[in-house]
């Protein structure tokens, strides 16, 4: 098992531009837009939120235009790209939502131990015999860890009643594909033997994660259908990567660039992903998107943003499921980008992570 990963310092001006940042983002759109210095962006019949704009802006100010490689030109190491992402999730998460309870734990994974972190509700929700969202995180396959999504999964876990079981599965390069699938599988498959230590409902376990997590569970859903093994009773896809071919959707292409993760961000991550290996992309365990057949799934709820370049083959997905059999949510937030689950500092994608975790609980509920 790796060592968890050093915290990135966070200087006095970090934290007071942070903090005046928040307060920005809870300004009137019309004072954001002014702070941007340019007209509301509208396209594809969307309108951009004002808040998410504005941040948009400040990144681009300050050469960091995209989520994962940064500037123009740059080909960052993994190790640089994983600790500009590390230091800017601790950025958007100074202030913590309460729990009843973390602790950190190792868990088996396809072949050794790995790192997971363990969130209950609150006393006062059904901490006890609760459902257990097994969490994978986002981040390309190659960066993120527990801490980038320890903000994500505080929210999840509060508000939508549920056990969260995050998990620290293998990254790429170092460990390229297949290697996230099979931690995916393993998780979620100790996380089923292992429900009773945990307080967990063993009959309502799901799996789930944002980008390249929501790929990893769409893909372990998939194998658990196939193998005849223990099946989650739910697929949470958080704007996933479903198709990692060359193929590009309407919005793959309209938003390549300008919107936080770019095409250069993709191409990067997936180079990564499958360096090494002689993987087909159509592997539909690389693209969960081109499965033969995708009969007999678990019940999924499917989470797009408008400015995304993934949303269409999320949306594309979600409509595939449902045509073969699969009771499936589909939720579009039009205003917002890829990534807004750790953006909720702005009030927009607060009030979208909320809703997301209402429909969790919701869904899980009928799982009973």
């Amino acid at each position: 098992m790796s060592p968890a990963p050093p915290e990135a310092a966070l200087t006095l001006r970090d934290r007071f531009e942070a903090r005046l940042g928040g307060l920005v983002l809870r300004a009137p759109a019309r004072v954001q837009l002014a702070l941007s210095g340019k007209p509301q962006v509208r396209l594809d019949g969307q309108k951009l939120d004002p808040g998410i704009q504005l941040t948009l802006r400040t990144l681009e100010r300050r050469g960091a235009p995209t989520l994962i490689v940064g500037a123009p030109g740059n080909n960052p190491e993994p190790a640089e790209a994983r600790a500009r992402v590390r230091h800017q999730a601790r950025l958007l998460s100074l202030v913590k939502t309460e729990v009843g309870d973390v602790r950190d734990l190792e868990i088996e994974g396809a072949d050794g131990a790995l790192r997971a972190r363990h969130y209950r509700p609150p006393a006062s929700g059904a901490s006890e015999n609760a459902p257990l969202l097994v969490f994978f995180h986002g981040g390309g396959w190659v960066t993120g860890d527990l801490d980038t999504h320890d903000e994500p999964c505080r929210m999840l876990c509060r508000h939508a009643q549920v056990q969260v079981l995050s998990v620290d599965y293998r990254l790429a390069p170092e460990h390229p594909f297949p290697a996230g699938v099979r931690d995916a599988l393993a998780a979620f498959r100790w996380a089923v033997a292992h429900a009773s230590e945990l307080g967990a409902d063993p009959h309502r376990i799901a799996v789930g994660g944002d980008s390249a997590g929501g790929n990893l569970s769409a893909a372990s859903a998939q194998l658990a259908a196939r193998d005849g093994g223990p099946a989650p009773a739910l697929q949470l896809l958080i704007y996933p990567a479903l198709d990692l071919t060359d193929a590009r959707t309407a919005s793959g292409r309209m938003f390549a660039n300008d919107f936080l993760l770019t095409e250069r961000d993709l191409r990067w991550c997936i180079g990564h992903y499958l360096s090494g290996t002689e993987h087909d992309p159509t592997d539909p365990r690389v693209s969960p998107m081109l499965g033969e057949s995708l009969s007999g799934q678990v019940p999924a709820i499917v989470i797009t943003a408008g400015f995304d370049p993934l949303r269409d083959e999320g949306e594309a997905y979600a409509n595939a499921l449902q045509h073969a059999g699969t009771r499936v949510v589909l939720e579009r937030s039009p205003e917002l980008i890829h990534g807004f689950l750790n953006m909720t500092t702005a009030p927009t994608a607060r009030d979208a992570t909320l809703r997301l975790a209402g429909t969790l609980r919701a869904s899980l509920a009928l799982a009973k």
